[in-house]
């Protein structure tokens, strides 16, 4: 008798190490799982007497020995000590009370575990890990991290980009957001920050901190402007993102698959700064008007193009960048043919005389290009008004005209 009961401890004892070993839970958090399952069962199979003991005011309570797995049932005041309580475990009730607690164990302890990974995956938050395309979701893609599973949204991926399944991808871990679903890992591909831990992965001086990334302007998949400064004596800041050969910063445009990346010095000197970022153009000339609060760049006719960028992708990212507002006009033009970006982000959208609270609207509703104002989307856009929605549909048909 003795070997069975030492047998079946040690079972129980074993069974519950393994479950929390594998499953990286704490044995408390399953035995309280068991003991919530028992009373759950009395509750269902003796209805009659688990109600009157509600009527009493007396609360029903289960005890599972962590030592040989003996299931027990008590019933006393909420508040009443252990000695005070008295047994009131049916007989032959261990059994029909595992086989009845089997699934509700199994959910606790999978929503342990899930907590788990989540508490995990907090402490990581604004890393860069490497996952692998599980799976879509809708328009969302499942990213296996290892341990556990990330989701990308739609706002946070690179359209240019085709999600492959099985294919392996650096992302950034952004948030752990509620959801419909529950919690959910929130990864980017699309989120500033990537770009910024990948140089901190390649490249040791960033790592280190002798090289700060003061700045970052990315239009994500086509092109990023990175500013770059040196907080050591005699390190190159460029130099050390570029690598030899370009070694670092290509293993950087690999990882995002071909984007391309400028890495500019960064000054304190406003001017100096905004020519850098305007680079490749050249012999720019800089005037800043403290009225508008634009900053007017002349170019040379034969820089211009270089200036803006093609559809004023340089120009954007570099206003982006030094956070101006930069006006570029040619040496030989007027000012009325110059070209003007902002610092903030922009969009198609931003062509129509568009009140500022609508336009941050349609942003917020994912309508940021001009094919996406059907009226069927523009109606379901919620915090527009009827008014506010005619102004757009005018505003609309102005620009189609």
């Amino acid at each position: 008798m003795d070997t069975q009961t030492l047998s079946a401890r040690t079972e129980f004892a074993a069974a519950i190490n393994q479950i929390c070993s594998e499953r990286g839970i704490s044995p408390e958090i399953v035995l309280n799982a068991i003991n919530g399952a028992l009373v759950a069962s009395f509750k269902k199979d003796y209805p009659e007497q688990a109600l009157k003991f509600e009527e009493d005011e007396l609360v029903v309570t289960a005890d599972v020995d962590s030592e040989n797995g003996q299931f027990r049932l008590f019933v006393g005041k909420e508040d009443a000590k252990k000695k005070d309580l008295k047994e009131i475990t049916p007989p032959g009730f261990g059994r029909i009370a595992a086989q009845a607690a089997k699934q509700v164990i199994l959910q606790t302890i999978r929503e342990a575990e899930r907590d788990s990974v989540l508490a995990d995956y907090q402490e990581h938050i604004g890393e860069v890990m490497t996952g692998m395309v599980q799976r879509m979701d809708g328009r969302n893609v499942v990213i296996d991290l290892g341990r556990g599973q990330a989701v990308m949204p739609p706002e946070e991926q690179v359209h240019t980009e085709f999600y492959r399944l099985n294919s392996r991808l650096s992302v950034y871990l952004k948030e752990i957001s509620e959801t419909i679903k529950g919690k959910q890992i929130i990864v980017s591909r699309a989120d500033d920050r990537l770009l910024a831990g990948l140089f901190q992965r390649e490249v040791p001086e960033v790592s280190s901190g002798a090289v700060v990334i003061k700045a970052i302007a990315r239009e994500p998949g086509s092109r990023s402007k990175v500013a770059v400064e040196s907080t050591q004596a005699g390190v190159d800041p460029v130099g050390s993102c570029v690598g030899q050969k370009g070694v670092r910063v290509q293993a950087v445009i690999n990882d995002l698959n071909n984007e391309k990346i400028d890495i500019i010095q960064y000054a304190e000197d406003k001017d100096k700064f905004i020519k850098s970022a305007l680079a490749p153009a050249d012999g720019l000339n800089i005037s800043f008007d403290s009225r508008s609060g634009e900053t007017t760049v002349t170019v040379p006719s034969d820089q211009l193009s270089l200036a803006i960028g093609r559809g004023g992708q340089n120009v954007k990212l570099a206003a982006k960048l030094t956070g101006s507002k930069l006006r570029i006009i040619s040496d030989q033009a007027s000012s009325e043919s110059a070209i003007v970006a902002t610092g903030a982000e922009e969009y198609e959208i931003d062509q129509l005389d568009l009140e500022t609270k609508a336009r941050n609207i349609l942003v917020e509703a994912g309508l940021t290009h001009i094919e996406d104002l059907t009226e069927d989307k523009l109606d379901a856009v919620k915090g527009i008004g009827p008014k506010t929605l005619e102004k757009i549909k005018v505003q609309l048909a102005s620009y189609k005209s």
